[in-house]
């Protein structure tokens, strides 16, 4: 499995969920999220892809998810796609356009811009959330000793990159799981549900703040393992399951991505001794 982290988060924001996937026998790759541009995002995260032997399952956190949707495009070994507190675009759509589609983010409100030197000369934008805001915004059911740590340890997102519009909408081939966090003050709870409605995702809702992978790892390895063909056990987070029937992966085989907050998971599932 492949995970990719999204906006703000490091690659250690997965690691309670990369644990319990390799505990249950699934190979994991995490894969850094440039977050520069959804084009070169997607790109990036496709060229990881193509060092994956075998089927993969790519999962993505927040913006993360529309890379992952934007790089299974191109790359034919993409069995499942699973957003966490994420977009699942249409040809067109951007983040910033599907965040305001319903209200209820407060996230412009919190976010910092600091100016950058691009490579090809000239100045960009880069954002990030107010340190002092962060914990509330973002990580409001994490533990304050945790959320101000990720509030001083926050990854940029280039401005841009949430006003890029998706090339097209992998979802419409390959089957969608979605995680709605219904606490998110970043991604309207309304907004990724009707995301997920359209994409008809198998859908799991959680009353979790935008960082479920840290705040409700269970939830999110239930979801992932059900996309690569095993059926869950019970969370005692779910509110609700509904959509498609779940998918089963080529037997036990599977490979996981996750971007932007996404997750990789590849190769074949290990028996436990």
């Amino acid at each position: 499995m492949v995970l990719v982290h999204g906006t703000n988060l490091d690659t250690s924001s997965w690691s309670q969920v990369a644990k319990q996937l390799r505990r249950d026998g699934y190979p994991v790759v995490v894969s850094t999220n440039p977050l520069r541009g959804l084009k070169y995002d997607a790109a990036y995260t496709a060229s990881v892809l193509r060092s994956v032997k075998g089927p993969v399952i790519l999962v993505g956190h927040s913006y993360g998810a529309a890379v992952v949707n934007e790089a299974a495009l191109s790359s034919k070994n993409v069995k499942a796609l699973v957003s966490v507190a994420g977009f699942l675009p249409e040809k067109g759509e951007s983040p910033a356009e599907l965040v305001g589609k319903y209200p209820g983010s407060t996230l412009a409100g919190t976010l910092e811009k600091v100016p950058y030197p691009l490579l090809s000369g000239g100045t960009g934008t880069e954002l990030y959330v107010n340190q002092d805001q962060f914990p509330q915004q973002f990580a409001a059911d994490l533990p304050l000793s945790v959320s101000s740590v990720l509030a001083v340890s926050q990854r940029p997102v280039d401005a841009k990159a949430l006003d890029e519009k998706a090339s097209g909408a992998a979802w419409k081939t390959i089957p969608a799981y979605d995680l709605i966090t219904a606490e998110d003050k970043n991604i309207p709870a309304a907004a990724q549900r009707w995301m997920a409605k359209r994409a008809h995702a198998v859908t799991v809702e959680i009353h979790s703040s935008h960082v479920a992978p840290l705040s409700h790892p269970e939830a999110v390895t239930d979801l992932v393992e059900q996309a690569a063909g095993r059926t869950p056990e019970p969370s005692t987070t779910a509110l609700a399951s509904t959509g498609s029937s779940t998918w089963a992966l080529l037997g036990g085989a599977a490979g996981l991505t996750a971007v932007g907050g996404a997750l990789l998971l590849t190769a074949r599932r290990t028996r436990r001794s």
